[in-house]
This record gives C-alpha cells, structure tokens and sequence, in this order.
C-alpha cells in the first residue's frame, strides 16, 4: 500500500508541477500581448477624447457663425428698408420725368426736365 500512496504522492506532485509551469509559460506569452493591448485602448481613448474636444470647439465655432450670419442678415435687412425709404423720393421724381410731356429735341427736352426738377 505504501507503493500506491508513494505513486498517488508523485503523480500529484507532477501535477502540480505541470498546473505550475503551464501558468508559467502562459503568463510570460499572453503578458506582452495584454500590455500591447492595454498600451493600445489607451491611445484610442486619448484619440477619442481629444475629437470629442474637437467637435466640441468645431461645434461652437459654428454656432457662433450661425448667430454671425443671423447679425448680418438683420443688419442687411434694415439697409435695405432704409435704401428704400430713401429712394422713393427719387422714384417718384423719376416717374414724374418720364410722364412729362415736352416737345422738341430729345437732349434739351431732357436737360429742361433735369433742369426743372433739380432747380436750376
């Protein structure tokens, strides 16, 4: 009986020795590869987050444009009603002038109405 438990012993001990250098031998194989991978998941975070940054900036710079463009517009919209404010006197001069009836040479007849209209 001592045979067996001496075996039952040794095969346990081999065992144990094979659980041991199988660990081993995975540990310094798959370790370099789960740094490199590591290594890797921290630059696509650092990647990730300076584009959040950017769309981020590129996303104010254009809600800046946005409110940029609506000023401008405003602005070019109330030139425009002042233009013409200010040009209906002279519109309604022009249409004065082209209704006017003179007879003569077409030059002098238009120098006597431009004449007329502006005092002279």
């Amino acid at each position: 009986m001592n045979v067996w438990a001496l075996r039952l012993a040794c095969t346990g001990m081999l065992v144990l020795l094979g659980m041991a250098v199988g660990t081993w031998a995975a540990t310094h194989h798959f370790w370099p590869l789960l740094d490199d991978q590591q290594d890797k998941v921290a630059q696509c975070a650092a990647a990730r987050d300076n584009l959040a940054g950017l769309a981020t900036e590129q996303g104010r710079a254009l809600g800046d444009l946005m409110l940029a463009a609506s000023a401008r517009q405003a602005v070019a919209e109330q030139a425009v009603g002042d233009a013409r404010v200010s040009a209906e006197a002279d519109y309604a001069a022009a249409n004065r002038l082209q209704q006017e009836r003179t007879g003569g040479e077409q030059c002098a007849a238009a120098t006597s109405i431009i004449d007329k209209e502006l005092g002279l």
